[in-house]
């Protein structure tokens, strides 16, 4: 399953059971909520058992403050519903900051990996998931 706008985009392997995510740009509240919509339809065939999520930070240049709450509620649906492991990539200072923040309001610190690279991310999620998933 393949899902996109212009702000992010979603790839699902059902096998592996991860989500695959890219974020661009600048999110507003209308962002926010068009990928929680997307973003809970897409992974829809996987929230029946744990899952993970590798998410593709390096193109997002920052979100208006009200965002924060609203990933962080988006990131509580996602707990809620089996997500197992967060991994996350970027390198930009600012937007660490604010994704931080995000995991606190939605209670994934546990979960939640940050990396600078995607080499790095997805040797990460291959030894800690998929090779348990094998």
């Amino acid at each position: 399953m393949v899902g996109w706008s212009l702000h992010y985009s979603f790839e699902v392997d059902l096998e592996g059971a991860v989500i695959y995510e890219k974020i661009h740009g600048v999110w507003q509240a209308k962002t926010a909520e068009s990928y929680h919509q997307g973003f809970m339809a897409e992974v829809q065939p996987l929230i029946g058992r744990p899952w993970a999520k590798l998410v593709d930070l390096t193109n997002w240049k920052t979100s208006y403050p009200d965002v924060i709450e609203l990933i962080g509620k988006h990131l509580a649906w996602c707990m809620k519903h089996n997500l197992a492991l967060s991994i996350n990539v970027l390198n930009n200072p600012s937007t660490f900051r604010q994704l931080i923040k995000m995991f606190s309001s939605g209670a994934t610190r546990d979960v939640s990996h940050t990396f600078r690279t995607m080499v790095e991310a997805e040797q990460f999620l291959r030894e800690n998931w998929l090779q348990k998933k094998s």
